[in-house]
């Protein structure tokens, strides 16, 4: 249930297997993925440990190389942290939290990326890392499932309880994120926001991750002179446009990174709400015969193909789950 990027590659690991697969997904084909739609789609483990579990890391490495099976021509040009001179204590702080990288100068810079030499002196490369577009690769998965045999059913909301779906000898895996909130306790949403931008006159090839203590945001190439900008840091499950304020710190740090973004097109702005719980790493947690598998915060795409393999291996082989994957404590106690 629920054909977003964490349910995409469940299907998919399953399908390949030899199993037979039904994706049902409430919103039509051309708009499904929900907050995946609307992901940065960074491959960015080593970035991420810098505030997130050791986990993220080790899965995300494992997530990278299902992605370039899926996707040989997988951009993996690694990502580049920068920052403006008065918040260069920030760029200390985060290559200290951090492994995988190299803290480059102007040289270097300006090999890897020639136009923001202009504005950075210095930054952190992590040259193993890499970077989807969020669309082409839903699609892409979409496609890879037909192709193995499986059903796929849109515009197909969920019509009652999700254990009553599972037929003898069938399985329900529900990952229909914030969908699924008043069956999962303790999911929470945060609010991702982004903006397409057409800006033909920039040229950058991979992820660049602009730190600020307020307000971190990072700008995506996603081919053909379209750029993503977003920002993952709202504490909020209310599902409604972009406000004014968060739309103008957002394009305004995309001119802080590159000025040529200051005539660029807006293609799309919007907000989506990402399901996590209070640890944000994502839970697998068995309700009868339907097996919940949410929760990944902002790394659905790279944790997806790690979660999918982990979770068919545990069911044909009964290989144990990490337990930080299967145990969830609130902040107010401990629920099974």
């Amino acid at each position: 249930m629920g054909a977003g990027v964490i349910g995409l590659w469940q299907a998919y690991e399953f399908a390949r297997r030899g199993h037979r697969v039904l994706v049902c997904e409430a919103a039509p084909e051309k708009a499904t993925g929900a907050a995946s739609r609307l992901a940065g789609a960074m491959l960015a483990p080593y970035c991420e440990a810098e505030t997130a579990p050791a986990l993220v890391t080790e899965l995300g490495l494992r997530s990278l190389v299902h992605w370039r099976e899926l996707m040989p021509t997988l951009s993996t040009r690694g990502t580049l942290v920068v920052t403006c001179r008065r918040d260069e204590a920030e760029l200390f702080h985060f290559a200290r939290r951090t492994t995988g990288h190299l803290s480059i100068g102007l040289g270097d810079l300006s090999a890897l990326e020639s136009e923001l030499s202009q504005r950075f002196g210095r930054a952190l490369y992590y040259g193993d890392e890499g970077h989807v577009p969020p669309r082409l690769a839903l699609s892409l998965l979409i496609d890879r499932l037909r192709s193995l045999g499986a059903e796929l059913r849109f515009s197909q909301p969920v019509s009652g309880p999700l254990w009553l779906a599972a037929g003898a000898g069938e399985l329900v895996i529900d990952c229909r994120g914030m969908a699924a909130q008043c069956n999962l306790a303790g999911l929470r949403g945060v609010a991702g926001e982004m903006a397409v931008l057409h800006a033909p006159g920039v040229r950058l090839s991979r992820p660049i991750r602009l730190l600020h203590p307020r307000a971190p945001v990072y700008i995506v190439p996603w081919g053909d002179g379209t750029y993503m900008v977003g920002a993952t840091m709202l504490e909020s499950a209310a599902v409604g446009g972009m406000s004014l304020r968060s739309a103008l710190e957002l394009l305004g740090s995309a001119t802080v990174v590159h000025q040529g973004f200051a005539g660029a097109q807006v293609v799309e702005m919007s907000t989506g709400i990402r399901p996590a719980y209070d640890d944000n790493l994502p839970k697998v947690v068995w309700r009868g015969r339907c097996l919940s598998v949410n929760g990944a915060y902002r790394h659905g795409f790279l944790l997806a193909p790690a979660l999918a393999e982990m979770v068919a291996d545990h069911l044909e082989m009964g290989t144990v789950l990490p337990p930080e994957l299967t145990e969830y404590k609130r902040r107010t106690g401990t629920m099974a």
